[in-house]
């Protein structure tokens, strides 16, 4: 089944060039099926990038699910378009009379400042309180994974003593957990980070579980009993390049960056890297948008509470 996204977005035809399932606005009108309403506040940087990156896996299952973009009205993105924002975008004021199978928060590139100094902590910590009333469940990624366990449950973040970075092996800790039905005993996820969470900080935590980790990179996926909040803190979503185009962007400023670990073949940055994070991305977000929206949201989206 396609998702539906608007007939001008800029990650259309990239998705359609990749032969994934993609429904316009026009062709989904002539559809008598409930599509799965997903809400992704992108708080990235690089808007369209992730827009595309998030699209391409939800996709790619067998449900039609219909993506909106939200963005908050306390930050101006620098780094896209007015006129993008203002086509594709709406503000939590013009949604927070509705409800939402699921929602998707991004990471952001303000890991290493004090949540509260984050421009627009208040009005991220208003979504947030919003999304546990209004949302089925909600998948935080990265830093918005590490802002939801914060806010939520108390658990701060921790500087690392140098930045993760690179593609990490881990594996599934709670077998029984149906959010990694099917993967192997051990899988691969991209990570770029200058923080992290304390194990022991979220084992203390009696409403969260831990599902997945790495012994190099740490917890790798949390959530409460029912999935109703997710914690994910790599970026399984990110495309095979770019990891590199973020090393090759410090490394011609000047910054002290280490190449990305089990990358580039032989550590070397002039081949090509070895993509081995795309069926984890692909099953991750097929299982969440399977177990923990389509099987427990209810037909009428006004039941959610």
């Amino acid at each position: 089944m396609p998702i539906k996204i608007p007939n001008l977005l800029p990650a259309t035809q990239v998705l359609l060039d990749e032969n994934i399932f993609v429904m316009t606005e026009t062709r989904a009108i002539t559809q008598d099926i409930r599509p799965l309403h997903i809400l992704m506040l992108n708080l990235m940087p690089q808007k369209i990038v992730t827009e595309t990156q998030i699209a391409r896996l939800i996709g790619n299952t067998p449900l039609q699910v219909e993506l909106e973009l939200l963005q908050t009205a306390s930050h101006v993105s620098k780094h896209t378009s007015a006129e993008h924002m203002l086509s594709f975008y709406k503000t939590f004021d013009e949604v927070r009379d509705r409800r939402f199978d699921g929602m998707i928060i991004t990471g952001a590139p303000v890991e290493q400042l004090p949540f509260e100094q984050v421009e627009y902590w208040d009005e991220l910590c208003e979504i947030m309180e919003w999304s546990k009333t209004h949302v089925t469940s909600t998948f935080h990624i990265c830093w918005g994974a590490q802002a939801g366990l914060y806010y939520h449950f108390g658990i701060d973040k921790v500087p690392l003593g140098k930045k993760l970075f690179g593609v990490f092996r881990h594996r599934v800790d709670h077998k029984g957990s149906i959010l990694f039905r099917g993967f192997d005993d051990s899988f691969w996820v991209p990570h770029s980070r200058h923080t992290g969470v304390n194990r022991a900080d979220i084992e203390a935590c009696p409403d969260l579980k831990i599902i997945s980790s790495s012994d190099e990179a740490g917890v790798f996926v949390c959530m409460t009993d029912r999935g109703r909040q997710i914690f994910v803190t790599g970026h399984s979503e990110y495309d095979g390049d770019t990891l590199a185009k973020e090393y090759f962007r410090d490394r011609d400023a000047g910054l002290d960056i280490d190449i990305p670990k089990n990358y580039f073949p032989d550590d070397d940055p002039s081949r090509t890297p070895e993509v081995r994070w795309r069926s984890c991305a692909n099953l991750l977000y097929t299982n969440w948008l399977n177990y923990f929206v389509y099987q427990t949201t209810p037909y009428n989206l006004e039941e959610i509470n």
